[in-house]
């Protein structure tokens, strides 16, 4: 009876330390289940305010959707600053680096992850004209590693307001980047639909930032407004643009926010933030399993009215009531 008492003692003795063997285990895997993170290449074109916005509505998004920096996210931001030879070099490294996802913050950036690989995963966050710019086949159906958001602007609306703010107005110049391939097509678009609208149109292209002082200065001359479409050289350097406009009380039309904020006085445009925090949804769509090849683009948002009133009140322009009312102020403080 005491050897059965003993016999039964070791085997309970026995279960409990393989239980915990167990058990320890278990927590263990949990535990590296937990700390796997998640690493994201992003490369950016250069600094300036809307493409930061995108990068934050980026961050965020994730947030939400369940990946957090320091915890199971690992984001590995490269920012070119605008130069060709960076943009090639940085998106190499973020693919030798072995990020799961790469994210492009414009097309120029994500142009040169698209040359990097075409395995990986790469998400586009505000690419305005993908299938112009070579980087899918359709919109509908992108056919290979690359998907993401674009920030196409809705022009006709945009011009059809800048005739109702300014009736008199004629002329009207449409400046912008001439090695832009999105504002390449966005101006184009521009010129047909102004001139259907009855407006003469004059254009005129920059090469770089040199440029922008004389050749606004030569559009302000002769226009009597200025269209500047999603451009990243115009918007870096939209104090140039608004000190020539202003001092011929030329009031210039952006495409963003962050430009109409920087000294233009009214654009119809997207959420830069927004257009991260979607980038953000298609991410983590793609880690959980779903096809760049069938994923639709997704268009960010369209019709958000973004106004300066300091800078209409500069210029001694009234903006109507009604579109008063349906504007965002974006005066910068």
């Amino acid at each position: 009876m005491k050897i059965n008492k003993i016999f039964i003692g070791f085997i309970v003795l026995l279960v409990c330390v393989l239980g915990y063997g167990l058990y320890s285990s278990n927590k263990g895997e949990e535990k590296n289940v937990e700390e796997k993170k998640v690493k994201v290449g992003v490369l950016q074109l250069l600094s300036h305010p809307a493409l930061d916005q995108i990068y934050k509505g980026l961050e965020d998004g994730l947030a939400k959707e369940g990946y957090t920096v320091g915890k199971n996210l690992q984001l590995d931001l490269q920012n070119a600053q605008g130069d060709q030879s960076n943009l090639v070099s940085m998106g190499q490294k973020l693919v030798s680096d072995n990020n799961d996802l790469l994210v492009g913050i414009t097309t120029p950036a994500t142009l040169s992850l698209s040359n990097a690989t075409k395995d990986k995963p790469i998400i586009m966050a505000g690419i305005t004209y993908p299938v112009e710019a070579g980087l899918i086949k359709s919109e509908n159906n992108p056919g290979n590693n690359i998907t993401g958001v674009s920030d196409r602007t809705p022009i006709k609306q945009q011009l059809e307001v800048m005739k109702q703010i300014l009736p008199k107005m004629k002329k009207v110049g449409i400046l912008y980047t001439a090695s832009e391939d999105n504002s390449v097509k966005q101006a184009q678009e521009a010129e047909k639909l102004a001139k259907e609208l009855g407006l003469e149109v004059k254009v005129s292209t920059v090469a770089n930032t040199n440029d922008i002082q004389q050749v606004t200065e030569t559009l302000a001359a002769e226009t009597d407004a200025i269209f500047v479409p999603i451009d990243n050289t115009i918007a870096s350097a939209m104090a140039t643009v608004v000190k020539v406009t202003d001092a011929k009380k030329v009031p210039v039309f952006p495409s963003s926010d962050t430009m109409v904020a920087d000294g233009g006085l009214l654009g119809i445009g997207v959420d830069q933030y927004k257009i991260g925090i979607e980038t953000a949804k298609v991410i983590a769509k793609v880690l959980k399993g779903a096809d760049t090849k069938t994923m639709p683009i997704v268009l960010a948002n369209e019709g958000v009215i973004y106004l300066n009133e300091a800078k209409a009140k500069q210029l001694g322009i009234e903006i109507p009531q009604d579109i008063k009312d349906k504007a965002k102020v974006v005066d910068k403080k």
